[in-house]
């Protein structure tokens, strides 16, 4: 594919892990032409991602950030801008969830860990680059949601409520920033054999999970990473403050 993205810088959180959507949508950008801020709280996978941008022959800085934490959020920017000029794409990729509990045995803190770092770390990433983004009138942000979003899931309510939310902020965002030449949008992916839940098996195994989903797989990092190319680029100039299903299916069931 070819969406335009040659000289773009994009910025993805949580795009260390091996397994994970970030690297896969990290990947896809540069091999769409950008060159990429990596940014992850595990440094060694974040330098390994950077790495294997590098061999496609684009630029790459890996950062150990971790996004709860608002002052490693301001850093992160200001680096990223120092080493390239400019953030043209922003991926909130960042996510996860600490537990498989039922609501009723997760705890106060648990709730704070999840909703800090589903929610409020995109938010403050989006602010700290939305500025030198409306400066030039033109930038994409994508936020990755969850199929949970809009799915009843008794182990991960905090996790859902968090990413239900962030469709919400995606949606109001989205209109405010329109008119100023940015685009922004969400992508709920489906199952994927990622770090999810810290590893922990799935309740009911992945298997029977995946005879529930129409196309009998789950959604891979590639899969993830060619919606985003396509709402980073102008091929998606109209697609705004949409929330876009990549779940084989699963979502409509």
């Amino acid at each position: 594919m070819d969406f335009g993205l040659k000289g773009k810088v994009a910025l993805v959180t949580g795009a260390g892990s091996q397994k994970g959507f970030g690297r896969g949508i990290a990947l896809v950008l540069a091999k769409e032409g950008c060159d990429v801020i990596v940014s992850d709280i595990d440094m060694e996978g974040a330098k390994k991602t950077a790495a294997e941008i590098i061999s496609l022959g684009q630029k790459a800085i890996a950062l150990k950030v971790d996004v709860t934490k608002t002052s490693e959020i301001k850093q992160m920017v200001q680096t990223g801008l120092k080493q390239f000029g400019k953030i043209d794409i922003l991926v909130n990729n960042a996510g996860g969830i600490f537990s498989l509990k039922l609501f009723t045995e997760k705890t106060e803190e648990e709730w704070d860990k999840e909703i800090n770092l589903n929610l409020r770390a995109a938010m403050v990433c989006t602010q700290e680059v939305l500025p030198q983004m409306i400066a030039r009138k033109s930038g994409k942000i994508i936020n990755i949601s969850s199929i949970g979003a809009g799915k009843a899931m008794s182990h991960a309510p905090v996790y859902n409520a968090a990413k239900a939310a962030i469709v919400s902020f995606t949606k109001s965002i989205a209109v405010t920033v329109a008119p100023l030449g940015i685009n922004v949008n969400s992508v709920a992916p489906g199952l994927g054999l990622t770090n999810f839940g810290g590893g922990a098996p799935l309740p009911g195994g992945v298997e029977k999970i995946i005879e529930h989903i129409p196309v009998r797989r789950t959604t891979s990092p590639q899969d993830i990473g060619n919606v985003v190319a396509f709402l980073a680029s102008d091929a998606s100039s109209d697609v705004v403050a949409q929330n876009i299903g990549v779940d084989g299916g699963e979502s409509v069931l």
